[in-house]
């Protein structure tokens, strides 16, 4: 007996679609976390293996070792036990960024730092940088803190590059002699920031920067030729406590929230602001 109903192509059903463009990309997502972090791990290999490394470390060395004597007199412990990172920028495409990050990987294993104790933010990471970061072991931030993070313990701010104002924030969120010790900088020469720019601007503008920068301890970070766009302008920044000391006590006032209204170049990306 025939069918009285007509055969019919089976319809791909509702929603298969897009499950199938969503494993697409899923799997996409995954092949190039893959990719950036074996770039990753390359980069950090060959940067072991320069001069100026191995000079890096022994900068660290003296320098760090020299503030744990200092504080192991006080039954103090200064070991740095986390890190921040903000302004790495996109590794997966950007050369300098990818070897920027190679040298992160390389301060945390040499200081002892657990990758997982070092958070890493910039607005500007993709979602397989993310991945790729997160498979590295780090602890990718959500939200954009304009780098105003306040710190509890001995801490490695690792800003390479970065615009002025972040370095402004982090110091005016850590604004007291009893903090600011606790923190060493991995990032751009301050006394380079303020001979690039017009003094009273700088002191204007940039306050918390300006009233430290002639108290830091700052060491200069050899840099070879072929990475000098990477590595320039590096310093090892640090807060002895006796350095701070010698400024008055009104500095240590509490002073208004950094706002930049005169700026125009402010290098920063501000979070989005919701009503």
């Amino acid at each position: 007996m025939a069918c009285k109903d007509d055969w019919q192509v089976a319809g791909r059903r509702k929603g298969a679609s897009r499950r199938i463009k969503q494993h697409k990309t899923d799997s996409r997502q995954v092949s190039e976390c893959q990719v950036d972090k074996q770039r990753i791990i390359n980069a950090m290999n060959e940067l072991r293996g320069e001069d100026f490394w191995l000079q890096w470390r022994n900068v660290l060395s003296e320098h760090l070792a020299s503030s744990a004597s200092v504080s192991s007199k006080k039954n103090e412990d200064v070991s740095l036990k986390d890190c921040v990172s903000y302004g790495l920028g996109n590794f997966a495409s950007c050369i300098s960024a990818r070897y920027q990050l190679a040298m992160l990987l390389l301060l945390l294993e040499t200081l002892h730092i657990p990758v997982g104790r070092c958070c890493v933010y910039d607005p500007v990471f993709s979602v397989s940088e993310c991945n790729a970061l997160r498979e590295l072991g780090f602890h990718v931030l959500t939200e954009n803190e304009e780098g105003k993070r306040a710190v509890c313990q001995p801490t490695l701010f690792y800003l390479m590059h970065c615009g002025k104002a972040l370095y402004n924030n982090m110091l005016w969120k850590n604004w007291s002699p009893q903090t600011l010790p606790k923190i060493v900088i991995i990032g751009n020469s301050f006394h380079g920031i303020q001979e690039r720019m017009i003094q009273r601007e700088f002191v204007r503008d940039y306050c918390c920067l300006s009233n430290v920068i002639g108290v830091c301890e700052e060491t200069s970070l050899p840099c070879s030729q072929r990475f000098l766009d990477v590595f320039n302008d590096t310093a090892l920044i640090q807060f002895p406590p006796e350095n701070l000391n010698r400024l008055a006590d009104c500095t240590w006032t509490e002073t208004s929230e950094p706002l930049y209204q005169h700026c125009t170049d402010l290098e920063i990306i501000l979070r989005e602001k919701h009503c």
